[in-house]
């Protein structure tokens, strides 16, 4: 991998780590815990509304997975080893990792 194209690649995981950091800023302002006043709000829609919560609390976790991931892509950039499988430690295609720049593997450990 060139010098241009290791640069690309960190330029394009400190764009991803921020903005999942924005978006789980954001989420950790706009989530409020679930009121559930059976007085003012139907069944079906306390239903709708904790389905929606879990479904935001997933997209937290994923979110927040993801980005440990790119900060240990951004991690091996700086010590050299960057692209590299952790499997058997081939170089891992430059194509695959323009794709999601946080993978680990090759893409045959990837497929076993």
């Amino acid at each position: 991998m060139t010098e241009e194209e290791m640069a690309q690649i960190r330029q394009q995981l400190l764009f991803l780590k921020s903005e999942l950091q924005e978006l789980e800023e954001t989420f950790k302002e706009t989530n409020k815990p679930l009121e559930l006043d059976q007085a003012r709000v139907g069944r079906l829609s306390r239903m709708d509304a904790m389905q929606a919560q879990q479904m935001a609390l997933e997209a937290s976790r994923r979110r927040q997975s993801q980005l440990l991931k790119v900060e240990g892509a951004l991690r091996r950039i700086e010590s050299g080893e960057y692209g590299y499988c952790f499997v058997c430690g081939e170089e891992i295609g430059i194509r695959r990792l323009s794709v999601d720049p946080a993978n680990t593997r090759c893409m045959e450990c990837a497929e076993k």
